[in-house]
Formats: structure tokens, C-alpha cells, sequence
């Protein structure tokens, strides 16, 4: 019997903020779990610019993550979106949409989207975190 061992690796990009007590992200195997993720630019900001701006910040440090993993967004099989005004989120639905298509494509995987009181940092109106399977491309 031929027993492979596999130790989960921590990704944590240079380019995204250091993170302290938590990890941008987790790859166990062919899978990554990417933590949750604001709109923290690098200097540790969240972005100007309302809820198109935060969610345009928030999911490229998803996948600048997911990257960093080795992984694509196609890759992509679970997103949950957390949000302080799902009015304003919906109302900002078709940029958002064209945001989404413009950093990762068509491909949607499952998703959920949820509202919440309020986020870690108080002016983050969006918080983003998914699940990526990474296929094999050989």
C-alpha cells in the first residue's frame, strides 16, 4: 500500500498585506481554500470608491491568492461574497458582472451571497471567499 502524506501549505502572497493570525490562504492537496478578503490595498486601506471599487480590490487579492496557489480562476468551484448592503450591491449588479467577466471569465462556479451587519474593518463593505479545485493542465 502506497500512503501518500500531504502537508497543507500556507499562501500568503508578498503582494497582498501580511497577514497576522490568519492566512490569505490554504492548499490541502489539489484544493485551495481562499480566506476571506476585503478591499485592503497594500498600505493596509480599504479603497475608495463604494461597493464597485471594494468588490474590484477585494476579488483580485482572491486571485492574486488563488495565483500565488498556482491556480486560475476558472478553477474556481465555490465563491461566498459577504455584504454590509446587498441593496447597493445589487444596484451595482451589471458592473459588478462585467468586473467579474473581465478578471475571471465566464465560467461561474457556485456561489452565495450574504448580508451581513458589518466586516472586520469598518469601512469594508465586501468581503470575499471561495473554494478552487486546481486542474490538472498537463
Amino acid at each position: 500500500m502506497d500512503v501518500k502524506l500531504h502537508r497543507n501549505q500556507t499562501i500568503n502572497p508578498s503582494s497582498l498585506p501580511k497577514p497576522s493570525g490568519y492566512a490569505h490562504g490554504m492548499k490541502a492537496g489539489d484544493t485551495v481554500y481562499l480566506g476571506g478578503q476585503t478591499a485592503l490595498d497594500k498600505d493596509m486601506n480599504i479603497v475608495p470608491g463604494g461597493i464597485v471599487e471594494q468588490f474590484k480590490q477585494a476579488f483580485s487579492n482572491v486571485l492574486t491568492t488563488l495565483v500565488e496557489a498556482g491556480g486560475q480562476p476558472e478553477d474556481l468551484v465555490s465563491v461566498t461574497i459577504y455584504l454590509t448592503d446587498v441593496d447597493d450591491y445589487m444596484a451595482n449588479g451589471r458592473e459588478i458582472g462585467r468586473l467579474w467577466r473581465e478578471m475571471a471569465g465566464t465560467e461561474y462556479p457556485a456561489m452565495a451571497g450574504i448580508g451581513v451587519s458589518r466586516l472586520w474593518q469598518k469601512e469594508a463593505l465586501i468581503e470575499i471567499q471561495g473554494v478552487a479545485v486546481i486542474q490538472d493542465r498537463a
